[in-house]
């Protein structure tokens, strides 16, 4: 048997330990863990489609975003991240997507389409870029 104070510095122990490990959680990701699920990833591109001919496009982006979470490596969710962020005018992200798109499949069909498209988006961000520079100079 314990004497009483042995017990009560065990006790102690212990629940100090638990203390310590519940301080010491690593906290939640806020990035979901990529999941290779082929199906759910072209479930998630149809339902993206759907929000793009809405011109839904955050709602495209979220779905296009799980179809790479679900399938890492898979070419047209980048493609329509493309086209829905030139939806909504970010012409960056979508200058990232349509490269990306091109990483995956450098000879695809469309490939000369998408190359000129990302060119002529590269275009616009510039122009876009000087108009807001003559704007903060004139401000």
């Amino acid at each position: 048997m314990f004497p009483r104070g042995a017990f009560a510095l065990c006790l102690l122990v212990v629940l100090a330990a638990g203390a310590a490990a519940a301080q010491t959680k690593p906290q939640k990701n806020t990035q979901p863990e990529p999941v290779f699920e082929p199906f759910k990833a072209e479930k998630s591109v149809e339902i993206g489609m759907f929000y793009l001919k809405k011109k839904n496009y955050d709602a495209a982006i979220e779905r296009f975003q799980d179809a790479l979470r679900f399938k890492p490596g898979f070419a047209r969710p980048h493609f329509l991240l493309g086209r829905a962020f030139e939806g909504k005018r970010e012409w960056e992200e979508a200058i990232i997507h349509y490269n990306a798109y091109l990483e995956i499949l450098p000879n695809a069909e469309d490939a000369k389409k998408v190359r000129k498209k990302i060119t002529g988006l590269e275009k616009k961000l510039e122009r876009e870029r000087t108009r807001r520079s003559r704007a903060n100079r004139g401000a």
